[in-house]
């Protein structure tokens, strides 16, 4: 499965944090992440990241491109939930397409540990039956 991976700078160390603990999970999965957090993951875990461009100079839209494609199967966007006006504009359009595509996405860290376990379970597959 392919699973995007984005964190406001605020969350960034709380993903990689994330990463380390269901590292053996991820590790079975390809990743997608925006420029800055892809880095910050590989670095703390070891694990293999397609990095795009920083979430402020279009990586957002680069992952939001891939999942109007279809090609992401689960969304984590750990967002600054209190300075949203500043980040509004990115959580509405990658939730929006999401949204369309039917692709679970995480906004907090409690959504995003109930998804990476419900993939582990296989609960997921039928993600592969729906492209």
């Amino acid at each position: 499965m392919n699973i995007g991976l984005i964190a406001h700078e605020s969350k960034k160390k709380l993903m990689q944090n994330f990463c380390i603990a269901y590292r053996g999970i991820l590790s079975k999965h390809t990743l997608y992440a925006t420029g800055t957090t892809g880095r910050l993951i590989e670095e703390v875990s070891n694990l293999s990241v397609h990095k795009y461009l920083a979430g402020n100079l279009g990586g957002e839209q680069q992952i939001g491109a891939l999942i109007e494609q279809n090609e992401i199967d689960l969304m984590i966007f750990l967002r600054e939930p209190l300075s949203a006006d500043l980040h509004k504009p990115d959580i509405n359009y990658i939730g929006k397409i999401c949204d369309v595509h039917n692709i679970p996405v995480a906004t907090n860290l409690a959504t995003a540990e109930l998804l990476i376990k419900s993939l582990d379970r296989g609960d997921m597959e039928w993600r592969e039956m729906y492209k």
